[in-house]
């Protein structure tokens, strides 16, 4: 039994987009632009991490998801150039308690000389073979599988083609970034549509600047959009898809991305994400009418959902996870009332959406499991492992030839 009194119970919140593996690089992109960013994480930081890095950096970062009241973390890996890699970054998941999708990815390092561009190399068969048939051969379990591809803007057609079928032959989830310049497979989401490749476990990340047909023709075919506002406002994207998805009736799922530039947590990717798709809302309406709309164009339950069922429905895990009903597996969280920033409580949506914030995380359960508790992780060696985030933070920064800018 649980005290909940004073307290708003949720279903626990789902990051569906973050690439946790950077989690000890905290801060250090937060005035970088997406150029500065490809150029320096992906062709210089990435190619410097060891296994016992991916490990740390997995580990922590899930922790601090569920410090944060994210019961589920979509852990979009693109840094894992070796098996060895990859078994320690899941394991890094696995330590930590969270419920998680694991979507092994590609690496963006530029090519050695006789080597051929990332953009040529299809994911690997035999790798992903080996996961699905070892510790990913089951569906139930707390870490699941699932390919975050380079998809028709940072590959060739035949390699989009090759990992689309390659995650359909093995049931798993396709996930893709899309938006920041030219795509390399132009007209590749029409193509893939065209040979019946577009069905759901399809899901596209940003996708700013896609026209409204491709977009239609995703979501008609069952495929789901993830926005992460925070990270595609700084990155210059251009509009987060929230309207244009809500105008389909299609469901958003949010995720927080690119923690060396943006916070990690959902509350503050909820806000973001709501208050800016009402400002831009807002100004179209007062373009077509003249005047501003008398209801406000966008709900904080809508902003809930994206941080919970929406999410759960982009997994194919909604009969599972995220919302509060019998039969579903206890994702909880418990948000204290009695905090000065959130007292008195009239709406507890508008007030989890729009007051809340970590601080106010008293419990998260996963599965039924109490992970945190009276605000404390429940997991014994965290100063350690906090040490260990440091140092391969510092390691990793000084290889590269940055140092760590230290407070006057």
């Amino acid at each position: 039994m649980i005290d909940a009194a004073d307290c708003i119970v949720l279903p626990g919140l789902i990051n569906a987009h973050l690439h946790t593996w950077q989690s000890a690089l905290r801060g250090i992109a937060a005035d970088w632009t997406v150029a500065k960013y490809m150029a320096a994480m992906h062709r210089g930081l990435a190619t410097l991490f060891r296994p016992e890095d991916l490990y740390i950096a997995n580990l922590m970062g899930a922790l601090n998801q569920i410090h944060c009241g994210s019961t589920t973390l979509v852990d979009w890996c693109h840094n894992n150039p070796t098996p060895e890699h990859t078994d320690a970054a899941i394991d890094g998941l696995a330590e930590s308690g969270i419920r998680a999708v694991f979507l092994h990815g590609s690496p963006k390092p530029n090519p050695k000389p006789g080597q051929k561009h990332f953009s040529e190399i299809p994911m690997p068969r035999a790798e992903i073979g080996r996961l699905r048939n070892g510790r990913f051969a089951g569906r139930d379990g707390l870490i699941t599988f699932g390919l975050a591809i380079l998809g028709p803007y940072y590959s060739i057609y035949e390699v989009t083609r090759h990992d689309v079928e390659l995650a359909r032959e093995f049931d798993l989830l396709a996930s893709m970034h899309v938006g920041g310049g030219v795509p390399i497979a132009a007209g590749g989401f029409e193509r893939l549509a065209k040979e019946d490749l577009i069905r759901g476990r399809f899901n596209v990340v940003h996708g700013n600047d896609l026209s409204a047909d491709v977009i239609r023709t995703i979501t008609d075919r069952g495929g789901m959009f993830t926005v992460t506002a925070e990270i595609e406002l700084q990155m210059g994207y251009g509009d987060p898809l929230t309207g244009q998805l809500n105008a389909l009736n299609a469901p958003v799922s949010i995720g927080s991305d690119v923690e060396p530039a943006a916070r990690g947590d959902l509350f503050t990717a909820m806000r973001v994400t709501l208050q800016h798709e009402r400002n831009r809302r807002t100004l179209e309406i007062h373009a077509q009418t003249g005047s501003r709309p008398e209801a406000m164009p966008v709900s904080c339950r809508q902003a809930l959902e994206w941080a919970t069922i929406n999410g759960a429905k982009m997994l194919g895990l909604d009969h599972r996870i995220g919302s509060l009903a019998p039969g579903k597996q206890a994702d909880i969280i418990l948000l204290r009332c009695g905090d000065l920033n959130l007292f008195p409580v009239h709406d507890p949506v508008a007030s989890a959406v729009m007051q809340a914030g970590v601080a106010n995380v008293d419990t998260v359960l996963i599965a039924g499991r109490i992970v945190k508790r009276g605000g404390k992780l429940l997991y014994a060696d965290i100063e350690q492992k906090k040490s260990a985030l440091r140092r391969s933070g510092e390691r990793i920064l000084s290889d590269f030839g940055l140092e760590p800018q230290r407070a006057a």
